[in-house]
């Protein structure tokens, strides 16, 4: 089994809307942002996979379901895990959970690994497929 790596953002009034229910798009952002924290988490910061490896990563497809509202002032945690690898590609399973535990929101995100230069494909560095596959 692997580990589920947890990030926890609070909603502010800028990720909702009129009606203080975050908009449809910033749970996309919520769920980057918690990907690219378990990156830096592991050591694999996008900077450094850029200079030290010429490659960034990119969204290549997206299914999302939205359960559950979450609202101004809530405390959601997004939770990240590795599902599989494909080629130059990476599956993630990802949820969003509010405070109460209630699910809001769970999506599943294959992104690319691309050569920086080229954005053609790239192999994902054994590393951090390493990284991601051990019970920390």
């Amino acid at each position: 089994m692997h580990n589920t790596f947890e990030w926890q953002v609070r909603v502010y009034y800028e990720d909702t809307d009129a009606a203080g229910v975050v908009f449809y798009a910033n749970y996309l952002r919520y769920m980057e942002r918690a990907r690219t924290e378990w990156l830096r988490s592991l050591g694999f910061e996008h900077q450094s996979l850029l200079s030290e490896h010429g490659i960034l990563f990119a969204v290549k497809k997206l299914a999302i379901d939205y359960i559950k509202p979450a609202k101004l002032d809530d405390l959601l945690t997004v939770s990240s895990d590795y599902s599989s690898r494909r080629g130059a590609s990476i599956q993630f399973e990802q949820k969003i959970t509010n405070q109460q535990q209630e699910l809001i929101s769970q999506a599943e995100v294959k992104v690319a690994c691309l050569y920086a230069d080229t954005l053609k494909p790239a192999a994902v560095p054994e590393a951090l497929l390493m990284e991601f596959m051990h019970d920390r």
